[in-house]
């Protein structure tokens, strides 16, 4: 089929790739522009920029589409179907009805569940057992559409949003050749209105720690949030981003630094989290034992 691919970052990529190895004509790839990066700060194109470049394939990166002119260069593609994966802006009624198919989108939850622009952290943060990709034809709400097809996956005790979102990347990937090679008998199951919930986009101020909340809670916050923006806590005025962590039967004070054989502890409000991977300022990211190798931890966190 001649496909439109829409999509931005890293997550988008191995699903791009899975489209072309398919065998499918990309008409054109669209992604957000490129934006200032570095400590130069010079404009860098998007991860999917980037791999369609490399691919050969042309692309798009207007600032909006609700343009008569950007709206009339994308229905002269004369796709069959846009596929769309975090692409980061939305797409004016004109645009959803101008492939000859629908555009597709693939959404990184179980929807209804986590609707909205940070799935993955959401429902690590939530607590769910389990989350998915779900194959969503696209119209004018958000993350509204019927879905054409649901696969689930379950979320480890002390998975990151970082390794989840790479899983369920492969799984989109795959599953999207699955959708376009099936799409004539597919059927578009609407979303039911129970159990809608939005997953609202992260704010840096969700990030610092409050040890005195749940083990449970902080160590959610902890998986949650990692690698971006990153749970931190201070430790003597030096902030430290706490990356992974599980939440242990262990009763310590709120903040209490214990180290043991290695685990770096830390008491909460009704027990302890083992850090089990944390960055100090200016050092790359590591496992509690290999930083605290060289640093000895101060006895609280505050």
């Amino acid at each position: 089929m001649k496909i439109v691919f829409m999509g931005t970052p890293e997550f988008s990529v191995p699903v791009l790739e899975a489209v072309v190895e398919a065998g499918h004509e990309i008409v054109a790839v669209y992604s957000q522009p490129p934006r200032p990066a570095g400590r130069g700060k010079k404009d860098r194109p998007s991860p999917v920029q980037a791999r369609a470049e490399d691919l050969g394939l042309v692309v798009r990166h207007p600032v909006s589409l609700k343009g008569a002119a950007e709206q009339e260069e994308f229905a002269a593609l004369g796709a069959d179907v846009a596929v769309v994966v975090a692409y980061g802006l939305i797409l004016p009624q004109a645009v959803l009805d101008a492939p000859k198919r629908g555009c597709l989108n693939i959404h990184a939850s179980l929807l209804p569940r986590w609707r909205g622009a940070a799935p993955i952290h959401r429902a690590i943060m939530a607590g769910d057992a389990e989350t998915g990709i779900c194959i969503m034809q696209m119209e004018a709400g958000l993350d509204t559409g019927p879905v054409l097809l649901r696969e689930a996956t379950g979320i480890g005790a002390t998975e990151t949003t970082g390794a989840l979102h790479d899983r369920l990347s492969a799984i989109g990937a795959r599953m999207i050749v699955d959708a376009l090679s099936r799409l004539d008998e597919l059927a578009a199951e609407p979303q039911p209105e129970d159990g809608v919930t939005y997953a609202a986009k992260i704010d840096k101020a969700e990030a610092r720690i409050d040890w005195t909340c749940s083990s449970a809670e902080i160590a959610r916050q902890i998986n949650g949030l990692s690698p971006f923006p990153g749970a931190w806590t201070e430790a003597e005025g030096e902030r430290v981003k706490c990356l992974r962590a599980a939440a242990v039967a262990q009763d310590l004070p709120a903040g209490e630094v214990q180290l043991t054989g290695g685990a770096l502890l830390v008491g909460t409000g009704d027990g302890a989290v083992s850090i089990l991977t944390l960055q100090r300022a200016g050092k790359k990211a590591a496992d509690a034992a290999i930083v605290t190798q060289g640093w000895t931890p101060p006895e609280r966190f505050s």
